[in-house]
């Protein structure tokens, strides 16, 4: 009787989830944590190792985005398409906003030229529209934003570096990313958008809206030592878009009936899941540091 009354207890306090998970959790934390580690390593050298570190995160999604593009008969110029990603990465760092806008625009201008002579001077381009148009997407979901975030390492406030506005959008897309895991887990019954990602939540969101806004409001204010009211905008905006951009990814996994971009990342899939949701949310990081801080 008193086991019985025990358990009943327990259950009353920590309710079983109403959700699986679906991934292996424990290697998925371990990969979490190495990959916390570069993360915290490049923060204490700065944009010396922070710029190296964002290249290679974007050299390997876009590698993993046009894999799966071609794979489902997409014609892009792969290397080429990688080494413009490179450019507009390395060109916001001496020229900022102007190198960024100046690569991504001649990159823009190469692909629809480009595909015009794929096949040559004689033969009429196949599927023009469609992949020039994908690739102009490719370039703007994953080099462009993450570009912002390798431009936070310069950002400069009366009262914080660098460091400190990369810190601030690390931790709060890591409570958006806990809080919508474990409303999501825990609580997750009425979808988001069934139709794109079955298993997003509204509970996860609100999760994700809760942890996101508080650590957006403590890191302003305790980080960068500005007001707490623009925290709460900060780590808003970051949710909202972050949980936008893994509804993008779903959508394009769903198109080509996959459920990674690959299996680089034990427990997590592709690096591209894994920073889906980053990507928008350093460009809008960026935005209210430079307008709002």
């Amino acid at each position: 009787m008193k086991e019985s009354l025990s358990n009943w207890s327990l259950r009353g306090h920590l309710p079983y989830p109403k959700n699986d998970a679906g991934r292996d959790l424990s290697m998925a934390i371990i990969v979490s944590l190495v990959l916390g580690a570069l993360v915290i390593g490049a923060l204490f050298i700065g944009p010396l190792a922070w710029y190296p570190l964002v290249s290679v995160g974007v050299a390997v999604a876009m590698w993993e985005v046009l894999s799966r593009l071609r794979e489902n008969n997409y014609s892009l110029p792969f290397v080429s398409m990688i080494v413009m990603g490179q450019a507009m990465i390395w060109l916001s760092w001496p020229f900022d906003v102007t190198g960024l806008m100046a690569a991504f625009v001649a990159s823009v201008l190469v692909l629809m030229f480009g595909r015009l002579f794929h096949n040559g001077r004689h033969s009429a381009p196949q599927n023009y529209l469609r992949d020039m148009s994908v690739g102009v997407f490719v370039l703007l979901w994953i080099p462009l934003f993450a570009s912002f975030a390798a431009m936070l390492s310069q950002v400069s406030t009366p009262w914080a570096s660098g460091s400190a506005a990369i810190a601030t959008f690390m931790l709060c897309v890591v409570a958006s990313d806990v809080g919508g895991y474990a409303a999501g887990v825990m609580f997750g019954t009425h979808p988001m958008a069934p139709a794109v990602s079955p298993k997003k939540s509204w509970e996860g969101f609100g999760g994700s809206v809760l942890f996101g806004t508080i650590t957006g409001a403590l890191t302003v204010h305790f980080v960068l030592h500005d007001d707490w009211r623009i925290g709460i905008i900060l780590g808003l905006g970051l949710v909202v878009c972050a949980s936008l951009g893994d509804l993008v990814e779903s959508q394009f996994k769903r198109e080509f009936g996959i459920k990674d971009m690959s299996a680089i990342l034990p427990g997590h899939g592709g690096l591209m899941d894994r920073i889906d949701g980053m990507l928008p949310a350093a460009m809008v990081t960026w935005l209210v540091i430079n307008v709002l801080v």
